[in-house]
């Protein structure tokens, strides 16, 4: 994605929002057809690269703007480039990208990469945002108001109504939902929008099977969970147990643990689309780290199992142990072009 002002059509690769010669708004341009027009191979490892031999390329797009890309796919100059997997229906894959400056580019690549929302005014949406403790943004806890922010703002661009769209959460543990939604910025995008969030546990729940589910994610057309991935965690599996009633969910973990819980769950659910943020995240040792990466798909495990893969986590959560990474199907960048070493953990 690149920014350009609209009067003198300078370009920029990160959004600045005004020229500083025009002072008018930039205009974001997408890149559509993508050239090889440069190959170096890198053979010296680092932290944020720890395989090698990979390559690092140089690519122009057909406005001419350029810019570097690590792949570990041979090219020859000259050669089209593209990601892999666009516009995949496999429910099962994962869609990787790697968040430079634009959070907004980040959910449109991978919601890209997964097929498309199918979206119109009349849409029902529900929006399920990470809310674990009342903790300011800048300690990855919770969802960031940015990434809601954007996510937000990508519904309403694809058509969406702000009085069809719901924010909803609820606590498992003896702190008010309230205090966390307010003190992780998360009510301020709400109020922005004009859309009230929900505590979920005051509302309507339906039996199903084992199950007290919320009605909100029943009746909604589009379920979006808004993760926030922590190193060594399943946290986007885990916020799904948010949908169902906190004293069904504390009783089914007791008597079945929580993989079993997910397991037996999961069909009963609507489809959910789990959006994934990770820009920075949470080390075991509650250190934030930088990671620049957003994930996105349609089975939560998958998700974190992938971002642990790309952590290079040695013991798996319990949660996901099961999921086997070289059976799920990796759409846009891949594992080993953003893999980072956290062997230590």
């Amino acid at each position: 994605m690149f920014y350009q002002c609209p009067k003198c059509k300078k370009t920029w690769q990160y959004p600045i929002e005004k020229c500083p010669d025009c002072f008018e708004f930039l205009k974001r341009v997408e890149s559509k057809k993508i050239k090889v027009i440069g190959i170096s191979k890198i053979s010296v490892v680092s932290m944020a690269h720890i395989k090698t031999p990979y390559f690092t390329l140089v690519l122009e797009d057909e406005s001419g703007n350029k810019w570097a890309q690590k792949s570990f796919q041979s090219y020859e100059i000259g050669q089209d480039f593209s990601w892999a997997g666009a516009g995949s229906k496999d429910p099962e894959a994962v869609a990787v990208w790697r968040v430079k400056y634009d959070l907004l580019e980040a959910i449109e690549k991978n919601i890209e990469f997964l097929g498309g929302l199918k979206i119109g005014p009349e849409t029902k949406i529900l929006i399920i945002p990470a809310l674990n403790s009342p903790k300011h943004p800048y300690f990855s806890e919770n969802t960031t108001p940015e990434f809601l922010d954007q996510t937000i703002g990508y519904l309403a661009a694809k058509g969406a109504k702000m009085e069809n769209i719901k924010i909803g959460g609820q606590s498992f543990n003896d702190i008010p939902i309230e205090a966390s939604v307010q003190k992780s910025g998360i009510l301020k995008i709400c109020l922005k929008h004009n859309i009230t969030p929900l505590d979920l546990g005051k509302a309507d729940f339906a039996k199903k099977e084992d199950f007290e589910i919320s009605q909100e994610a029943l009746q909604a057309d589009i379920a979006i969970n808004l993760a926030i991935l922590k190193i060594g965690q399943a946290s986007a599996s885990e916020n799904i147990f948010k949908l169902l009633k906190k004293e069904n969910y504390l009783g089914l973990k007791y008597l079945y643990g929580q993989k079993e819980t997910l397991k037996k769950l999961q069909p009963l659910l609507p489809k959910i689309l789990t959006l994934a943020e990770a820009d920075f995240s949470q080390m075991p040792d509650k250190f934030t780290v930088f990671l620049g990466l957003a994930l996105a798909g349609f089975n939560a495990p998958n998700i974190d199992r992938v971002f642990n893969q790309i952590q290079s986590i040695g013991t798996l959560p319990e949660l996901i142990s099961d999921v086997k990474v070289e059976e799920i199907s990796i759409l846009g960048r891949t594992i080993e072009e953003v893999q980072f070493n956290n062997k230590n953990i």
